[in-house]
């Protein structure tokens, strides 16, 4: 065991942990946004009574994501302060811009959004939920920028006195086109990870015969919301398979388990590799279907492993360009795989639920809560297969992983990994049992005297409602 491997370790389980928390985050907030403006046009009860009830659910992901986040930027300093030294003039530039422009709006609004109600006036305070709403996008927005440069770097030059990346060019970091498909792709993935929550939440209270009236239109809405982003990720995933062919063919090559250059090249549907992940000894395969997927056309030729291999030797000198192959393999097809379920469940609630029906048999309230982890899971496996399928590299054709991990020695890595492990189980028990807590209490009652005049728009005394 190395401080590189456990350094490796620690980095991927804060990633995958706090990746947990931000789709939810991103694609919630919007989900409270638009019942919340809902209820600012209609001043319908059931739409205030939603808005409360995500809200409390979205606060509490809210804070888990950002506890997590800042862990995860100190791990740049502590374990891979080489690599922060190296590209630190330009990977710090779109994590400065999200500190002090998307996080300061998101925490700023978020505040107002907390306690103005009935103190803001109500166009101000349902204002301030959309500008939390924006800086989530804007927050995903520069934080992939700057994955998206270690993806893809461009806009930097070496310095050779000082052997550091400087940035020469903002405009092109931010106009990366790895982002570009990126950003889509992941968004999409958060507002089908929310419509799935959601529609998990409406079909427990519905299964428990609690406030079924009220979650039934819920559950519609999150039904819709799971299949259209579900279309949304496929489509964007498509477009972002094909660009990563032609900047990391080593990934594609990996995803596949192709060995060797082919045109056409077919899918694999299911591949048995050697233990090393170093040759195929059984696969099933789909011809032509990869090539369409990695070039557009069904007759595109494909780069092998051995092929990429040999490429990236002579391009980067002796060494080992090959990612791990099975985990890459296993990871992508585990993310489509669980990203296919959750839409196939969305499209059978929108049959069941045609035409204003109710699904009697509560078969399919169980379906729809178990259903949960899938985006989750899809999610992880995601950005496992995204970081997986990069190494060797921490910047793709710039900087090993090796070459960019501290000097620090093994035993502390290994007891900050340890304690880290530990203590986000317990955030994670936290976290769980709040979710449940609340989602079990259900939507609080509305007083009696609350205010449903929808041209009063001046600041009332607080209603009781408490986060």
């Amino acid at each position: 065991m190395h401080a590189l491997d456990v350094a490796r370790w620690q980095f991927g389980v804060t990633t995958v942990y706090h990746f947990l928390f931000v789709p939810l985050t991103i694609g919630l907030v919007f989900v409270v946004a638009g019942y919340h403006t809902a209820w600012y046009r209609t001043r319908k009860p059931e739409y205030l009574r939603i808005t409360r009830f995500l809200g409390k659910l979205f606060l509490i992901n809210f804070a888990l994501g950002v506890v997590t986040g800042i862990v995860q930027e100190f791990q740049f300093g502590m374990n891979w302060s080489a690599y922060s030294r190296f590209v630190g003039d330009i990977f710090g530039a779109p994590l400065a811009m999200e500190g002090l422009l998307a996080f300061f709006l998101e925490s700023t609004f978020l505040g107002l959004w907390i306690f103005g109600w009935d103190r803001l006036p109500k166009r101000l305070h349902l204002a301030s939920i959309w500008a939390v709403a924006f800086g989530t996008l804007l927050s995903a927005f520069f934080i992939l920028a700057a994955n998206s440069w270690m993806q893809h770097p461009v806009g930097f030059r070496i310095d050779p006195v000082r052997h550091r990346a400087e940035l020469t060019s903002i405009g092109a970091v931010l106009g990366n086109s790895t982002l570009w498909v990126t950003f889509p792709h992941v968004i999409f993935g958060a507002f089908a990870t929310a419509g799935v929550f959601v529609l998990a939440v409406s079909a427990w209270q519905i299964y428990r015969k609690q406030h079924s009236a009220l979650f039934r239109p819920v559950a519609k809405v999150a039904l819709v919301i799971t299949l259209v982003a579900s279309i949304g990720t496929a489509i964007s995933g498509d477009i972002q398979g094909k660009i990563m062919t032609t900047q990391q063919p080593m990934k594609m090559a990996a995803a596949e388990a192709l060995y060797n250059t082919s045109k056409p090249a077919s899918f694999s549907l299911f591949t048995i590799g050697s233990l090393n992940g170093s040759k195929e000894v059984y696969s099933l395969r789909v011809p032509r279907v990869l090539s369409f997927l990695a070039t557009g056309s069904f007759d595109g030729k494909v780069d092998g492993i051995n092929q990429v291999q040999a490429q990236e030797v002579a391009k980067f000198g002796a060494g080992n360009y090959r990612p791990n192959v099975p985990i890459t393999y296993w990871s992508f097809r585990l993310m489509i795989g669980f990203g296919v379920i959750a839409a196939l469940v969305s499209l059978l609630g929108l049959w069941l639920m045609r035409r204003r029906r109710t699904p009697a048999s509560p078969w399919f309230y169980r379906i729809a809560v178990l259903s949960v982890a899938t985006p989750f899971l899809a999610n992880s496996m995601g950005w496992i297969f995204t970081e997986m399928g990069r190494q060797p590299w921490v910047v793709y054709g710039v900087m090993t992983t090796k070459d960019g991990v501290s000097s620090t020695g093994l035993a502390s890595v290994l007891i900050s990994l340890i304690v880290f492990t530990l203590l986000y189980g317990v955030l994670a028990v936290i976290n769980v049992r709040l979710m449940l807590r609340y989602i079990r209490n259900g939507p609080d009652e509305l007083p009696e005297d609350h205010d449903d005049n929808p041209q009063n728009d001046a600041p009332e005394p607080a209603l009781a409602f408490s986060y």
